[in-house]
Order: C-alpha cells, then sequence, then structure tokens
C-alpha cells in the first residue's frame, strides 16, 4: 500500500509561518537585551531569573514552531510508507527534546 504525501503548504502559508517565527525571535532578541540591562542595573535575582525563564520558555516555542515546519514540509514531500513517517518524525523530536540518555522508544507494533 502506497502512502500519497499530502500537498505542500502554499507559498504564501510558508512565508506567513517563516514571518511568524522571525517575528518570535526579534521579540526573543529584546528579552534578551533586557535581561543584560537588568544584570548591568544589578536587579533582583529573583526578577532576572523569572525573565530567563521567560526567555527560555519563548525560545522553547519557537523552537517547537520550527519542528513543526519540518516535519510538515520535510516530511510530506517524501513518499514514503507510515512507519516510515511515524519514524522520521520521532527522530525530528528527539533532536529537540531533552530526555535522560536511558529512554528508548516504544517498540514498533506489526502491521
Amino acid at each position: 500500500m502506497s502512502v500519497t504525501p499530502p500537498e505542500p503548504a502554499p507559498l504564501r502559508d510558508a512565508e506567513e509561518e517563516r514571518r511568524r517565527i522571525l517575528n518570535r525571535l526579534r521579540r526573543l532578541e529584546g528579552q534578551i537585551r533586557g535581561l543584560q540591562t537588568m544584570v548591568e542595573a544589578e536587579k533582583d535575582c529573583h526578577a532576572v531569573l523569572t525573565q530567563v525563564m521567560a526567555a527560555k520558555s519563548a525560545l522553547n516555542q519557537v523552537g517547537l514552531l520550527i519542528m513543526a515546519r519540518s516535519m510538515r514540509e520535510c516530511l510530506a514531500i517524501e513518499a514514503i510508507g507510515k512507519d516510515e513517517v511515524i519514524d522520521q518524525a520521532l527522530e525530528i523530536l528527539m533532536r529537540y527534546v531533552d530526555l535522560p540518555d536511558s529512554w528508548t522508544p516504544p517498540p514498533t507494533e506489526p502491521a
């Protein structure tokens, strides 16, 4: 059984997504500059750490957007089977997610 790959997103959608990612990165850049200013001004550690966590969360969100885009674009283009799509999606996810070294993916169920 062959799997027909879905149509890639129209260019307009891809451009919009790229613009959203860049906007988030620009906001994140501003957050980092604000953190530098806070440290230079010797602001309260709690306030600085709160902003560090906010920046970390924002960066994680950008990573998830990029990962989702990668999965949609890269996996949709290739004419591959369901198991291969799942394996490649897990590979992309594993590169991004920080899991313990002892973690292993569950075994693939027979078809």
